[in-house]
Order: C-alpha cells, then structure tokens, then sequence
C-alpha cells in the first residue's frame, strides 16, 4: 500500500493532532487543512487546499486508514480521524514514529526520539531503534533504513506508507554533491605532494568533526522547535479556557 503525498500529509497531521490536541479530536476538514499547510515541523512545506485535503481523505478512507465522524452531539460539521494504530495493530510510540517519518520524512533515530516528545516519550536512542526494527519487521513493513549517502554517518529511517515528496534516497542529493564539489575544489587548492598523501587522513578528520557538530545542531535546533511548538499549544488551550470562562 502506497498513498501518495498529500494522503501521507492528512494521515500524519490526523496522528499528530490525536496525540498533541486530543481535546480538538477529531478534526474537521477546515483545522486538518492548516495542519497540513503549517510551516513548523514539515519538511517539505506542503500548501493543501481545501479541495486536495478532500481527495486526499478519499483516497484513505479507500483504504480503510480514515474515518468520517458524522455530525453529533451539538457539532455541526463532519469530522476525521485515523484508524492507522487499528489497521496495523500499532501502539502509541509506534504510530507516533510513522507520523513524524510521514511529516518530516528520513531521520535518524536520535532526530525521531528528539521531535518525538510531544507524542511518545523514549526513553533512549536505542528504544527508537528498537521499535524501528519492529515496524520494519511487519508483514507489510513500515519503514526501511535507507543506504547510507557518502560522508554520511548516522542512519536513516524511511516510513513506507506515502511516497515520499521533495527527498530523493540513495547516493546522490544535493548534500552529495556538494561535498564532492568541496572536496574537488580542496584537493586542487593543494600542492600535487600533499593532495596525493595527506589528503585522505585529513579529510576523514574534517569529515568526522563537521558530521559530528551537524549532528548536534539538528538535535538542538528539533528541541528548541519542540519547545516551541509546546508554548504555542499552551496559549491556544489558555485562550480557550479564557473563552470558555467569559472572559
């Protein structure tokens, strides 16, 4: 089963928002659409109109990954919500890394365990793992662990639900090719002697120390949006106690 971007977009915003917001649960098709377009925690930003939020619901309830929740109980639109965790018999922690993967594409483990907080706590890199290795394991895997591109140095974990939109796998990309551009315009900025001997151990070093602290400024910079996107939720959920106490 593959759906196609804009479903995996619906599909994950329904999971998030179940796990985040669960008091605005199910989502009309008005606060799925915002979801979808917002700019913090996609990658790529998506803009999805209401019409192809509406295709998109379509196609999941197709395949059986979407509800529609039918007016009741005083509410006068319909809603939507996922039966993703029911489909594949997946837990909270489960279901909330096929949401991330499906919001932000490829990651590393330490990168799911960072933005997963809101959702699903972990208690260490290798629990993320560990239940990565699960979903692969499916009769119908979940996810993939990706061939490693070169100079990279930390795995990364593909869901397999949506194809995947804006991100090309294997060994080519921009990253590659712009490391071995710089790498080109070094060896040739060096003498003939040294390009030739010292060049490898050198770059190896460089290539180590500069993944390392790439490594480090994602961590940080996922936790600082997840700081952030907990403050936002905060104000919202205090704007609306305000209303709901008249004031």
């Amino acid at each position: 089963m593959t759906i196609t971007p804009e479903g995996g977009r619906v599909l994950g915003c329904l999971v998030e928002k179940q796990l985040t917001t669960p008091q605005q649960y199910p989502l009309t098709r008005n606060a799925l659409s915002l979801a979808c377009s917002q700019a913090t925690n996609r990658e790529p930003v998506m803009t999805l109109d209401d019409e192809a939020v509406q295709r998109a619901l379509g196609e999941l309830k197709e395949l059986h990954l979407v509800r529609f929740v039918l007016p009741s109980h005083g509410r006068s639109v319909t809603r939507y919500r996922h039966v993703l965790d029911e489909v594949y018999g997946l837990d909270v922690p489960r279901v909330a890394l096929l949401a991330i993967l499906l919001l932000r594409g490829p990651q590393t483990p330490g990168e799911l365990r960072a933005r997963a907080g809101r959702m699903a706590e972990f208690d260490s890199v290798s629990t993320v793992q560990g239940e990565l290795e699960v979903l692969a394991g499916q009769p119908e895997p979940l996810v993939r662990l990706l061939p490693r591109r070169p100079g990279q140095k930390e795995d990364r974990w593909q869901q397999l639900l949506a194809a995947e939109s804006g991100w090309a796998g294997g060994t080519g990309g921009p990253e590659s090719t712009i490391a071995v551009e710089s790498d080109t315009v070094l060896q040739r900025s060096l003498p003939v002697d040294t390009a030739r001997h010292d060049m490898p151990t050198e770059a190896a070093g460089i290539e180590d120390n500069g993944h390392s602290l790439e490594h480090r400024v994602e961590m940080l910079a996922a936790e600082v949006q997840v700081l952030r996107d907990r403050i936002v939720e905060l104000e919202a959920s205090l704007s609306a106690l305000r209303h709901s106490l008249g004031e």
